[in-house]
């Protein structure tokens, strides 16, 4: 009870220190403080406070005008030099107002408020025009920042709708694997289906974060091999090394899935007799590199060689575009023969 307690205390608190009418007032009061201690006078605090109260009265008179009337009317209108001619004129209207109030407060000093009207005129034009700039400048950060949170807002959107279409894609063709094991009757099954248990918790739990450990990739891709072996049968050597060692580093979820998934289901087909998939990752701490090559026919089906680069290659290629901008090298070679990819991280 009393860490709710606690908690909503904070949250009153940074709702109040956020509430804009509350950050002015505290800006203000900041500004009174300081004009009262560097100004200083033998009449004493409170009279030099009061003459201070009166200079931030007028100074967030056209401040206030300024924000509220000229910059929204005219400054983001593009009426430039109109705006700088009201400011002016503002301020020709406001400072000798001032002066009035003082002239009549302190009869002393009203040779020296005539005298120097051109300075206080200065001074206060200067202050306007700290505002505008002040304004500008938190307008264009405000901006920047949901601009930034936009773009990330689609980035997180654009990444779920790729991964909804690459794991759905990948439970059906594994479960179709084993369906077609279990039409044989094979002793396999067993195994098959904790292979399937793990590849699904990884898509359904695990991929649901933007970065996984490279170790867990790794070991869906040798799930993937495993079945795809048993499918296969004697009709194609696989081969997947690892080269470097594969530990804490992190990549985004199912980057090389597709490439794998091309090379079954569009690579080997059933005119060649004899196919091949060599696999290679090579792993250090700040890079990691994958290489596909896959034996194929020389004349693949119109059908299936428009497939082959189609959408799994384009997600592919939209997802590292958003999760490795700039970050990525991708290599594609279609030989008469044969089919290779080689893909090129820089770890985060």
């Amino acid at each position: 009870m009393e860490i709710i307690v606690k908690k909503e205390l904070k949250a009153k608190l940074y709702s109040l220190l956020t509430n804009r009418m509350v950050y002015h007032i505290l800006f203000w009061l900041v500004i009174l403080v300081f004009l009262t201690i560097v100004e200083g006078s033998n009449k004493g605090f409170l009279f030099t406070l009061g003459n201070e109260l009166i200079n931030v009265f007028f100074y967030g008179l056209i401040v206030y005008f300024n924000l509220f009337y000229l910059i929204p009317n005219y400054l983001t209108t593009n009426r430039f030099l109109t705006y700088c001619g009201l400011l002016i004129l503002a301020t020709l209207i406001i400072t000798p107002l001032k002066s009035i109030v003082f002239y009549f407060k302190m009869p002393e000093v009203r040779a020296e408020l005539v005298e120097y009207q051109y300075l206080h005129f200065l001074f206060t034009f200067l202050i306007a025009g700290a505002s505008t700039i002040i304004k500008i400048v938190t307008d264009w950060v405000k901006h920047t920042r949901e601009r930034q949170e936009l773009q990330t807002r689609t980035m997180q959107s654009e990444l779920r709708f790729l991964k909804s279409q690459i794991n759905p894609h990948f439970l059906f063709n594994t479960l179709n694997n084993l369906y077609a094991l279990t039409l044989k009757k094979s002793d396999k099954a067993p195994e098959i289906v904790i292979k399937l248990s793990e590849m699904m918790r990884y898509m359904l739990y695990e991929c649901n974060e933007k970065r996984v450990l490279l170790s867990k990739e790794v070991n869906y891709i040798r799930n993937y091999l495993d079945l795809e072996s048993l499918r296969q049968g004697k009709n194609v050597a696989i081969n997947f090394e690892v080269i470097g060692h594969v530990s804490n580093q992190k990549i985004a979820p199912l980057m090389f899935i597709p490439f794998l998934e091309n090379s079954f289901k569009h690579g080997l087909n059933n005119q060649i007799s004899q196919g091949f998939v060599n696999i290679t990752l090579t792993a250090s701490q700040k890079e990691v590199q994958f290489v596909i090559e896959n034996s194929k026919s020389e004349t693949i089906p119109i059908q299936d060689h428009r497939r082959s680069g189609g959408i799994g290659l384009v997600n592919i290629h939209r997802r590292l575009n958003l999760l490795y901008p700039e970050r990525y090298d991708l290599k594609i070679n279609d030989n008469p023969n044969t089919y290779a990819v080689s893909l090129r991280l820089e770890l985060d």
